[in-house]
Formats: structure tokens, C-alpha cells, sequence
């Protein structure tokens, strides 16, 4: 299957919306399917880092855990999940734009069902396609009234 594919323009210099998007215990603050957020690792967000995420998916709560495979402050984070039937793979990439005064994320995401989550991916998927737009109009939303 073809990833999905979602960008944003922010109000923010790219470090800023790099900077808030690292911070795996904030994920909550702007994904409405996250109930809570256990960061597993300590110390800055970096190859290998590795949080869970109890979210509220279609069947019921689930906790995801994953791990950063890729780590490029400010430019790129990647991401894969480690745990579960359906597991997710991500990039998000922040460029500048307008001189550095404004960015543009851009998240390309994946959903790998493994064993009977092969059955399920493509629903998983669907509701994956709904929600990245709203979460990140809620992350462009919390970035541009932090000013």
C-alpha cells in the first residue's frame, strides 16, 4: 500500500515545531487518540529513544510502543513501532519556509499489520487517513498560539 501523506504549513521557525514534535511526552497534547505517553528512555529524543502510547483505536485501547530509528534535528525524525499486530512506520521531515520564519511538516506514515494484523491494517489505515489531518491542524493550532 501507497503511505500516507500529510503536510502542514506552521507559523513557526522550523526549530521550534522540531523542538516541540521531539518531545515525545507532548505527543498527547495534540494527537486526540493518545490517553497517556510513557517515555521508556532517558535524556533528548535521539536514535533509539523509545516511548508507548496508550491510544483509543477502533476495538479499544491499545498501547503502541516504538522506537526513533532516524534522528536529523531540526530536519528529519523516522520512527518505527515495535509491539502489536499493526505496527506503525513514520518519517516527518520540518523545511523551512519564508526565510526560515515559517515551516512546513510533512509526515509520511505506514501501518504494517503482522500476523492477523494483516486483516486489520487496511482499516487501521482508514482511520490513520482521517486522523493525521486533524492532529496535526490541532499541532499547527497549539505551535501558532504558543507565540
Amino acid at each position: 500500500m501507497a503511505p500516507i501523506i500529510d503536510s502542514i504549513e506552521i507559523n513557526r521557525k522550523p526549530e521550534d515545531v522540531f523542538g516541540y514534535y521531539e518531545d515525545l511526552a507532548k505527543h498527547g497534547e495534540w494527537q486526540q487518540q493518545i490517553v497517556s505517553v510513557h517515555v521508556e528512555t532517558d535524556g533528548p529524543t535521539q536514535v533509539g529513544s523509545r516511548a508507548t502510547d496508550k491510544r483509543r483505536l477502533p476495538g479499544g485501547t491499545r498501547d503502541i510502543s516504538y522506537e526513533i530509528t532516524e534522528h536529523d534535528a531540526p530536519h528529519k525524525s523516522s520512527f518505527r513501532g515495535v509491539n502489536g499486530p499493526i505496527r506503525p512506520l513514520g518519517t516527518i521531515t520540518v523545511e523551512p519556509l519564508d526565510g526560515g520564519k515559517r515551516s512546513k511538516l510533512t509526515l509520511e506514515f505506514e501501518l504494517k499489520g503482522h500476523g492477523v494484523g494483516v486483516l486489520f491494517a487496511p482499516l487501521a489505515r482508514a482511520n490513520a487517513r482521517k486522523e493525521i489531518p486533524m492532529s496535526h491542524q490541532r499541532l499547527k493550532e497549539l505551535l501558532e498560539r504558543e507565540r
